[in-house]
């Protein structure tokens, strides 16, 4: 093969070339700009990221609260509740410490809504949702 192989006659993959001509080919279809791959791949694993969390959060609320309430509290959640949760997630994964820490908190913060919510329902009062 003469000159440089296309990237349309490398996605066809009917030509036969040599490693050099390959590295230089795919060289050639990546951007120029090696920033450039570094923000769109940092995009791409963000947006994935957002949209994974997004049905989780749903996924983890759809059984308490049915599926139309649950996708209302995920989509009007405040800036200052999801700085707030991304941080104590930050806090609990980069270290043992801090998973504790905040493991306990969550643990504290459930029994102390089901003690609530014990109490209510033997005052017969209706139950938060």
């Amino acid at each position: 093969m003469v000159g440089k192989p296309t990237a349309k006659a490398l996605k066809a993959g009917g030509t036969k070339l040599t490693r050099k001509a390959r590295r230089q080919a795919e060289r050639a279809v990546r951007a120029a700009n090696p920033v450039s791959n570094l923000v769109l791949a940092d995009l791409a694993l963000r947006g994935g990221g957002e949209l994974l969390r997004h049905v989780v959060e749903r996924a983890f609320l759809t059984p308490q609260v049915g599926k139309e309430r649950a996708e209302r509290h995920v989509k009007s959640r405040t800036m200052g509740q999801t700085l707030v949760s991304t941080a104590l997630a930050r806090v609990a994964t980069r270290s043992v410490p801090g998973a504790i820490v905040i493991g306990g908190g969550m643990l504290a913060k459930t029994l102390y809504d089901r003690r609530k919510a014990r109490a209510r329902a033997r005052k017969g009062e209706p139950a938060d949702g």
